[in-house]
């Protein structure tokens, strides 16, 4: 394993989308396009499965130094309601678009911290998105809450407008550890939180865990899987550290390259914990994600409607996914856009009436067909392409580097079809690129993915 580790360690893309952001054809795509783009989808699909939406808040009181998320660290609470009547500005130029109200199925509150704004602030975001939009049936709202600053407030004033899911960033408990990234949150918070959430009434509470984190043992991500156990959350995000410092705007300082597990390390560290999480009672869900067998993550990966997007896994497919705020990514399933990154740009165009998209790209027909099975990959470990290789014509280079794979036991490779191993299951972001012809015809001369264990 120690060989495949060193062979595989390379930089490589999560794929929340397919193509990656940097191969998105910019020179292309145009904001009367996207618009188009959007509405086809809303006609398409609206009434029959809804559409999701993402919100990303965007400010943080401290920061947190393993983040390589769009952030802005204040702690002026003066800039919530500007920042909240800018997003619903935004909503309300979608809503224009549309000849009747969005039906939403999904609603994610990211950042960020989402809990650095006041339950009453949040209630006035959520309660003006559904001016102008319904519930879908079957509906799923979360939201992400840091366990310092999440009250019983927070949670209450949620719940009562539909959430019934809420995730915690635990990270690792070791003092060491969090003093390192810049995130002291002992494990009484965590538990408090937890425990408000159920008495209210949440379906489904996660705690997000990362391996590899400056100064990071085994022993550490051991010891916060046990302490885990003790709250057992229906669902735990397992994630590798992503270092990739180099990105503008990223936290990650305050340590050097030296203080990090190395890839063996690395290794070791998602074996064991991995190994302790099926132990207490979680199966795996594609990457990086477990949950207990009454979880609908886990219900979705039994019914094969497991699906992958820029939120990361849900439990339900949407075609049409809207991202309000800054930095967020919008996927009407024929293109991508991305948001402004700038709070002062945004601010400005929402109140000129303009959709503040800065980038985005739309799909080819290859795209499409490569994302399907990119898709598959990631949701189910495994596909098939049938008849596709008359559409596919660079099949054979996907299949040459599928049977280098299979050569070292991560996949088992058939003529219309590949299925990721258990041995492989640790290389699924390595399995997936190898359907990346974008990746394949054009190496990067620069970092621009964090290293895939």
């Amino acid at each position: 394993m120690r060989n495949l580790v060193q062979k595989y360690n390379v930089p490589g893309p999560r794929y929340t989308s397919y193509p990656t952001v940097p191969y998105w054809d910019l020179d292309t795509f145009s904001g009367q396009d996207w618009k188009n783009s959007v509405r086809e989808s809303f006609k398409e699909t609206n009434e029959k499965e809804g559409i999701s939406l993402y919100i990303h808040l965007p400010f943080c009181e401290s920061l947190c130094t393993f983040c390589g998320c769009h952030k802005r660290i204040t702690k002026r609470h003066e800039v919530e309601n500007p920042y909240i009547s800018h997003v619903l500005k935004e909503w309300d130029l979608y809503c224009n678009l549309f000849p009747n109200k969005p039906k939403i199925k999904e609603l994610h509150l990211g950042g960020g911290t989402p809990t650095f704004f006041s339950p009453e602030n949040l209630g006035r975001l959520i309660k003006g998105i559904f001016k102008r939009a319904e519930r879908a049936e079957g509906y799923e709202f979360s939201f992400e809450g840091h366990p310092n600053n999440t009250t019983k407030e927070h949670l209450q004033t949620l719940f009562d407008l539909g959430f019934r899911r809420v995730s915690y960033g635990v990270q690792d408990y070791n003092e060491k550890v969090q003093k390192a990234i810049h995130r002291i949150q002992p494990f009484e918070n965590v538990q408090k939180v937890t425990q408000w959430a159920r008495e209210i009434g949440y379906t489904s509470v996660s705690h997000d865990i990362i391996f590899g984190l400056p100064f990071q043992n085994v022993a550490d991500v051991a010891h916060t899987i046990l302490k885990t156990k003790e709250l057992k959350p229906d669902r735990l995000a397992f994630y590798s550290y992503a270092h990739v410092p180099w990105l503008k705007g990223n936290g990650q300082r305050g340590y050097q390259d030296a203080d990090l597990p190395t890839a063996e390390e690395k290794r070791i560290q998602y074996e064991k914990g991995k190994e302790l999480l099926v132990e207490v009672g979680y199966s795996e869900i594609g990457m990086d994600h477990f949950a207990v067998t009454g979880d609908s993550l886990y219900k979705a990966m039994e019914k094969g409607s497991l699906h992958r997007n820029f939120m990361g896994y849900t439990a339900s497919k949407t075609q049409l996914m809207l991202g309000l705020g800054v930095s967020a990514i919008s996927d009407s399933w024929s293109g991508f856009a991305q948001n402004v990154k700038s709070l002062e740009e945004y601010g400005h165009l929402v109140d000129n009436n303009i959709i503040p998209i800065y980038r985005g790209h739309m799909l080819s027909e290859e795209d499409k067909i490569i994302r399907k099975h990119i898709l598959n990959i990631m949701c189910t470990f495994k596909t098939n392409w049938g008849k596709e290789p008359e559409i596919l014509g660079e099949l054979p280079l996907i299949k040459e580097k599928l049977k280098e794979l299979s050569l070292d036991g991560l996949v088992s490779l058939s003529d219309t079809g590949v299925s990721v191993t258990e041995k492989g299951r640790p290389f699924v972001r390595n399995i997936a690129m190898a359907f990346d012809l974008l990746l394949h015809r054009k190496e990067p001369n620069t970092r621009l993915f964090s290293m895939t264990i």
